[in-house]
């Protein structure tokens, strides 16, 4: 039986992704922000230390904000790279030792397409989820020929509360209803649809598994075929 983490695994994503691993019989634990503030370096050694060795992390934590460049503000940018980013920076420095110790270990990152294009109105977003790559790259890159690996998922939009956020920020600022407001969100994705979050998790669980010991310092990319990486 596994030990496996999912940050920001209350809800959505992160929480499908937490149920896909316990059908597998895994030892789950997902934390919220009110049991493990990802941001915050305290409270992530704490919350590690409690946990002793760790066999899977999935970074999944996340937020976003929508807004022209012009009018992002430094709170938004920062508030958005200190969950997207450090959040993953934090807890993959967490449990790094114990995995390469052990010679063990897979360290996914939920990020993005975002990862790998600009959208507009997303420059905190897109900008963080392209560090959390980043990361998982060079994460990757000192994992090579181990037992540890570092990869990363990136869909296109899901269906999860932080997309209904989208959809409502939408039908505020253009009049459309929700259908259409959702449509123009799936049409960013030649899938032309949301993803729901069991497939996330599916894509999650892949890189977690042993027969993925080979694969190190990859992208996934969900959205239909549009980003090739």
């Amino acid at each position: 039986m596994r030990i496996v983490v999912v940050t920001g695994g209350t809800r959505g994503i992160g929480a499908a992704v937490a149920a896909r691993f316990r059908a597998a019989g895994d030892q789950v634990h997902a934390p919220g922000r009110a049991d493990c503030d990802v941001t915050d370096e305290d409270a992530v050694a704490r919350y590690f230390d409690g946990l002793g060795p760790v066999d899977v992390l999935v970074n999944n934590a996340g937020i976003s904000a929508s807004a022209p460049l012009a009018k992002t503000s430094l709170e938004q940018w920062r508030s958005q790279f200190e969950v997207n980013a450090t959040g993953a920076f934090l807890c993959t420095r967490a449990v790094l030792p114990g995995m390469r110790s052990r010679d063990t270990g897979r360290i996914v990152t939920v990020a993005s397409t975002a990862s790998h294009i600009g959208y507009r109105y997303t420059a905190g977003y897109t900008a963080s989820k392209h560090a959390a790559v980043g990361l998982m790259r060079a994460t990757a890159a000192e994992l090579a020929g181990t037992g540890v690996t570092a990869n990363a998922v990136c869909p296109a939009f899901v269906r999860t509360d932080m997309t209904a956020a989208s959809v409502a920020r939408i039908q505020e600022r253009t009049g459309r209803d929700e259908a259409d407001a959702e449509a123009a969100l799936a049409a960013a994705s030649p899938l032309g649809r949301l993803l729901e979050p069991d497939e996330v998790a599916h894509a999650v669980a892949f890189f977690a598994a042993a027969e993925a010991a080979a694969i190190n310092g990859q992208t996934l990319v969900l959205d239909g075929g549009g980003i090739q990486s």
